[in-house]
């Protein structure tokens, strides 16, 4: 599996700077968002566990977002005092990962691609690079990537105006060896002076894929992505059986403990009619996931084995009220850098393995912490926060879509039953 990013951001940015002429383009402000956070978000959901940043240009700023709104995110930050090309860029960024295949993007463009399939091929193949491309029809600002029966690329062609194609997504997996083992100058282009200079004497794969694909780099582009990356409004009628609702568990249906833990089944007392809202939901959405952090047993205050009966208990009370769990992930980890620790997603991506049919846009996280809202905003998920524990959370707010009292509360307003 590919669990190293290289994130390219250190480009100028000048076909963007009548839009915006004091931020870096990564940085640009899409659906409410820096474009960055959605690339990151989006290939973390994919897997992806570690990111190492490729910078230049105004790289404090990109620095400083990161340290603030990503600060558990496992990442390095590689600065060009000088542009080296992307080429430069890519080799000075892979010292700094450890897997022999890497994933390369392209800090200002984001392409849904599978990750999965795409790293498959690239190894079954032992290719030296892997590049992902988006089938395109009438368009001149990008060149052709021509791929044979078996998908190796056999050729590129240069910009000019198409009625069809396939182009260069800006996402590569890359063999890390192979590419090290390459004798280049400092300052080098991957795309001309690796990618088009070897073809046909290095084995360079291509895996096309007819996903969400938008490069910010001209301003057209730039409010496109603006008005395609704001979630629809939530509203109760579209939540039904295709939906998913993930539930943080300590203060969403159980009271939580101030500064402590649930160490036995004696502790753990459920919120007020909380297993019949269970049993309400789980007629309406079709999974229901519990994701909770229990750094309890990574303290060594109770064992794994505590928190499995703790979690049996919850689980036939609801069973009882006529409810289910389909799963519950946990961590205990105490390194708040765990890929599986709210609020990384880790434990959101551990779900779709499990659930394919788990669809980011139809999923619903409810918390009571900010951290579970910025989880369900590193997962791409729709947020409730409720106010059980910590109700001077201000809203509206950036991480919430909406606010509720209570499980129940919000199980009311989802499948209009009453409790």
């Amino acid at each position: 599996m590919i669990r190293e990013a290289i994130v390219l951001a250190g480009g100028l940015g000048t076909r963007l700077r009548s839009e915006l002429p004091d931020i870096p383009k990564c940085l640009a402000p899409v659906a409410d968002r820096p474009f960055l956070f959605h690339v990151i978000n989006y290939w973390r959901s994919q897997g992806v566990e570690k990111f190492v940043f490729s910078l230049g240009y105004k790289h404090e700023q990109i620095q400083e977002y990161l340290a603030n709104y990503f600060p558990t995110l496992q990442r390095e930050e590689v600065i060009e005092e000088e542009p080296l090309g992307t080429g430069g860029a890519i080799v000075r960024a892979l010292r700094s990962c450890q897997q022999s295949h890497v994933l390369v993007l392209n800090g200002d463009t984001l392409f849904k691609g599978d990750l999965h399939t795409a790293a498959r091929l690239h190894q079954e193949q032992a290719a030296a690079c892997t590049l992902l491309l988006k089938p395109l029809e009438h368009f001149d600002r990008y060149g052709v990537v021509h791929t044979d029966a078996s998908g190796r690329v056999s050729g590129f062609l240069e910009k000019q105006p198409m009625k069809a194609g396939q182009i260069n997504a800006g996402v590569f997996l890359i063999d890390r060896h192979k590419l090290l083992e390459e004798e280049f100058p400092e300052k080098f282009s991957f795309e001309k002076d690796y990618l088009e200079k070897l073809v046909g004497k290095r084995k360079f794969m291509g895996l096309s894929q007819d996903v969400y694909f938008r490069d910010i780099g001209i301003p057209d582009d730039f409010r496109l992505a603006d008005r395609e990356l704001r979630p629809l409004p939530l509203r109760p009628e579209q939540i039904d059986r295709q939906w998913t609702v993930f539930l943080d568990r300590d203060g969403v249906i159980n009271q939580e403990k101030n500064e402590d833990y649930i160490r036995n089944p004696a502790e753990f007392i459920f919120y007020h009619g909380v297993p019949e809202a269970l049993a309400r939901l789980s007629m309406r959405v079709g999974h229901l996931v519990v994701v909770t952090n229990q750094r309890g047993v990574g303290k060594g205050l109770m064992t794994e084995s505590d928190l499995r009966h703790i979690n049996q208990v919850m689980l036939d009370q609801i069973e009882s009220a006529g409810g289910r769990i389909d799963r519950i992930y946990y961590c205990t980890s105490m390194d708040n850098g765990h890929p599986d620790r709210k609020p990384n997603p880790g434990m959101a991506y551990r779900a779709r393995q499990e659930f394919p049919d788990i669809d980011p846009d139809r999923t619903l996280m409810v918390g009571n912490k900010h951290s579970d809202m910025l989880f369900g905003k590193n997962a791409g998920f729709y947020t409730c926060y409720l106010a059980t524990t910590n109700p001077e959370l201000n809203f509206p707010h950036p991480d919430i879509d909406i606010r509720f009292d209570s499980l129940p509360d919000l199980s009311q307003w989802i499948t209009g039953q009453k409790y």
